[in-house]
């Protein structure tokens, strides 16, 4: 694997390679020094266009405790800010000999693009409405914690499936690893052409979210993104609460053993009330902690040199 752009970039053993990489690494976090020497002497570029702080945090922390010399930089700081173009300021930054440019852009296909401008790695932290990979398997990653092995297993993705690169990713991970998904939303949210994609991809679609519920292992709600919105999607935010948020009387339709994600950052009272969002069967601070182990997985499978040893080796 050259560079992570999208799921599909990885089959179902490229995907349990870094899951149980994963696990290794989060065993560093419960340490009094969380410091591995893997990523000695490489360099990674956090450049971040849009903003965020699950995602750029994690991964900055990631390639610290990996030992890597980390630099961020944000739009709203860079040049191109200026006038600069993103093909100007990624060759810029590539020139100073750095090894790995985490990317997240407004516009879909961004980070695929820089890969085949820089000889560097890129990883793709989030590109428009196109996809966010490493939330995937940190989303992945916790489900299993919690579910063990999510081949057979129902999974229901609930909310702005249009605007969501959380979905796309989700999709293809879960679907690589044998579970059954369900995608819920409004009719104004469904993303076009969704019965086609459903087809082909192998999930299921819903509008009535009251009757997929008591049949989950896990409910993902996504967030409402307000902020991608030009049109009425929906008549008002109470309205998309009764029907589609995952309130307090639907938290009691789950079944007992099932589990609530959220990649975040939520919108506390329209997609999830408190009550499930804080309750003993939410994952959702469980998945941050997983970013910070994923991503190292990930840094750890895409920039360690072929005599690091194994990842096992290196974090005992």
């Amino acid at each position: 694997m050259r560079h992570l752009l999208s799921m599909r970039d990885l089959d179902r053993d490229g995907v349990l390679s870094i899951l149980d990489t994963a696990a290794s690494m989060h065993d560093v976090q419960r340490r009094e020094v969380k410091k591995l020497p893997t990523l000695r002497g490489r360099t990674v570029v956090n450049l971040f266009f849009e903003d965020s702080t699950r995602t750029r945090s994690s991964f900055e922390i990631a390639g610290k405790w990996l030992s890597a010399d980390v630099i961020n930089i944000s739009g709203k700081g860079s040049s191109t800010s200026k006038g600069e173009s993103l093909r100007d300021t990624v060759l810029t930054v590539a020139a100073m000999g750095v090894d790995g440019l985490v990317i997240r852009h407004g516009a879909s296909g961004a980070a695929a693009q820089v890969s085949q401008w820089v000889d560097a790695v890129v990883v793709n932290a989030g590109d428009g409405t196109h996809e966010h990979p490493t939330q995937a398997l940190l989303d992945a990653y916790t489900m299993r914690q919690r579910l063990g092995d999510l081949e057979g297993r129902h999974v229901a993705i609930v909310g702005d499936l249009t605007h969501s690169r959380v979905l796309r990713s989700n999709l293809i991970c879960l679907r690589t690893l044998g579970a059954r998904v369900t995608v819920v939303a409004p009719p104004t949210l469904m993303p076009s052409g969704i019965a086609t994609w459903a087809a082909t991809d192998g999930f299921e679609t819903a509008y009535d979210l009251d009757e997929v519920l008591p049949h989950v292992d896990a409910v993902m709600m996504l967030r409402v993104q307000r902020e991608r919105m030009s049109g009425g999607y929906f008549p008002t935010a109470r309205e998309y609460t009764v029907g589609y948020g995952l309130t307090r009387e639907r938290l009691a339709r789950l079944p007992e053993h099932a589990v609530i994600c959220h990649p975040g950052p939520m919108n506390r009272g329209l997609e999830i009330a408190a009550d499930a969002a804080d309750a003993a069967q939410s994952l959702i601070l469980d998945q941050v902690s997983a970013g910070v182990a994923v991503r190292m997985s990930v840094l750890y499978h895409l920039l360690a040199s072929s005599g690091a040893g194994t990842a096992e080796g290196s974090v005992a």
